[in-house]
């Protein structure tokens, strides 16, 4: 009999409900709808339950995200039985087709950046929705990529974003002596299935979930504008570059707008400049304010 344990995340809507072995090898499976899941009979069935909103599969567990119609504690075990009553009847969870199994080939390609620790390392697809940064390998659970990366003792800190990962290194080495040894990495392993991120366990990070749209509603309405400017006229640019920058908070009595940055913009010499003689004059001209600052806090 297989036994299905129940997990609580940071996000109370999403609930993880775990196998004692693995379901899937190096492949992750997210539905939105059941029409997405024909390749899932399990999921499929799960859409049937008027409350699931997304299935997501990988590893050892499923990962089941609800509307707001219900509350978990009234109905997660009902969810674990049919789970467990599906599988224990040969039910199957995932049907991989044979082009599936295929490797699924991609290129990757460094570029420098203005920050001469960091390296971006560019592939030809997209490996995530959800740009996270990892100072160590710790906060790297849910990327098992970049767990794999601090595996080099010169990887300092991993940045994952859209199509490209920016990697920070140690001064031990120079990057003419590992950038094709990372790429190679980098590469075979996307190729062969491996998981470059765990949407769900990223996702409810709190420095994450502090960046949903819902939270953007709540806000008063010079933070709102100042979260538009960022989004429009200056992340493209320090993407580019191999970083991102995140909206922290803004004092209105002081008039100091704080942001998080990430990736090759994250201690990056240039960086002080650019917040002081691009962001911040670039806010005070369109919010018509001289007296706004800017400065950077901690990721």
């Amino acid at each position: 009999m297989t036994k299905i344990t129940i997990r609580e995340t940071q996000n109370p809507a999403i609930l993880k409900f775990e196998f004692p072995e693995f379901i899937t090898q190096n492949e992750s499976f997210e539905y939105k709808n059941i029409d997405e899941a024909k390749d899932s009979p399990l999921a499929q069935q799960l859409f049937y339950l008027p409350f699931v909103k997304s299935v997501y599969i990988s590893g050892n567990f499923i990962a089941i995200e609800r509307y707001n119609i219900v509350e978990w504690d009234d109905v997660k075990d009902a969810v674990a039985e049919q789970i467990d009553s599906f599988v224990n009847k040969g039910g199957t969870i995932i049907t991989i087709s044979e082009k599936k199994t295929q490797k699924s080939p991609m290129s990757v390609y460094a570029e420098s950046t203005p920050n001469p620790a960091v390296q971006k390392f560019v592939g030809s697809r997209m490996m995530t929705k959800t740009a996270v940064e990892f100072k160590n390998i710790d906060e790297a659970t849910s990327s098992p990529l970049a767990m794999e990366l601090f595996k080099f003792p010169y990887v300092k800190e991993v940045f994952i974003d859209e199509n490209y990962i920016s990697i920070t290194k140690y001064a031990v080495q120079e990057w003419q002596d590992i950038t094709m040894e990372l790429r190679t990495f980098i590469k075979g392993f996307i190729e062969n299935g491996g998981t470059v991120l765990d949407e769900t366990i990223a996702a409810a990070n709190p420095k994450i979930e502090k960046q949903k749209i819902e939270n953007f509603d709540n806000l008063d309405t010079t933070s709102q504008q100042i979260i538009n400017i960022l989004e429009e006229y200056v992340k493209p640019a320090v993407q580019a570059d191999g970083g991102n920058i995140l909206f922290d908070s803004y004092d209105e009595t002081e008039k100091r707008v704080k942001v998080v940055l990430q990736g090759a913009c994250s201690g990056c010499p240039s960086s002080t400049f650019t917040l002081k003689s691009g962001i911040e004059n670039m806010l005070k001209d369109m919010l018509n304010d001289e007296n706004i600052k800017v400065e950077a806090v901690n990721a």
